[in-house]
């Protein structure tokens, strides 16, 4: 008869993870190496953002799909965050500005989840400082509440080369998530890095009431910041690129508004929402 296997011991398997800690810190570098091929290649440090929306979402949708086992999404979803943020200021350095009026903790919560703290944090007292701040520079982002806003500080991202917003974070939906303020990313970004998926408009209307808020709450996300000018108001609008503007503008006349202007002020993925288990 064969003898049964010896028991593994803490020791051996403490030995497995050193091994382990050791190969990671082994790609780790490795792929710092390749980014340094890629800043020689693509000159990133000259033409400015590095940022890259589009294969961000495919990046993080591939890991929440693979993820299984013990460790938290949470932390799976941080490391990655903080890796690609890392490596995106090592290719072309930038700032996250972002404004504290929602809530200073947890702004501050989102930027360090999503960007780490390599990457430098600038703190504001308004949306539109904030704005102007990733205005004024060569490729830094800002970090804008997606809940509510005192001021219609999207109105600044509707001229030619002005930013526009690129993401919409957390982009992992889930319950209990670490940093759930939601929050729209403000950036300049080159047009093929964009995703299309939700698009973003700035829609100026006169009429608004209540009551046309209410018609208009079930068919997309909006924020309203009231333009006592033309008796109207100044709307966010995040509708599925699919669908169009066209049903908001239509619902907007039926309910007595009249549409002032529309621009497209940018656009980002759909979040992927992760089902409790």
């Amino acid at each position: 008869m064969s003898k049964p296997p010896a028991p593994v011991s803490l020791q051996d398997l403490r030995r497995e993870i050193d091994s382990i800690d050791q190969q990671v810190h082994g790609l780790l570098m490795q792929r710092g190496d390749i980014i340094d091929r890629l800043i020689a290649v693509k000159q990133t440090q000259e033409v400015g953002s590095a940022f890259r929306p589009a294969r961000e979402a495919d990046m993080m949708r591939r890991l929440a799909e693979r993820h299984r086992g013990i460790l938290p999404l949470d932390t799976v979803e941080s490391i990655w965050r903080v890796i690609i943020s890392t490596f995106t200021y090592v290719q072309a350095p930038f700032s996250v500005h972002a404004d504290l009026s929602p809530g200073e903790s947890a702004m501050r919560d989102s930027a360090r989840f999503h960007f780490g703290f390599t990457v430098p944090f600038v703190a504001h007292l308004g949306a539109g400082a904030a704005v102007e701040a990733v205005a004024k520079s060569k490729g830094d982002l800002a970090l804008i509440s997606a809940a509510s806003s005192r001021a219609a500080w999207w109105n600044a991202l509707e001229a030619a080369g002005a930013p526009r917003i690129i993401a919409r974070l957390p982009f992992i939906e889930r319950a209990d998530h670490p940093a759930a303020l939601p929050v729209f990313v403000i950036s300049r970004v080159a047009d093929e890095a964009m995703v299309t998926e939700v698009e973003m408009w700035s829609v100026r209307v006169s009429g608004w009431n209540a009551e046309i808020a209410r018609a208009l709450a079930p068919l997309a996300d909006i924020i309203a910041v009231p333009d006592t000018a033309f008796d109207g108001a100044n709307l966010l609008v995040s509708i599925s690129a699919s669908e169009g503007l066209d049903g908001i503008t239509t619902a907007l006349k039926r309910a007595g508004a009249t549409v002032r202007s529309t621009a497209l002020v940018g656009s980002h993925a759909k979040r992927y929402t992760v089902t409790p288990t």
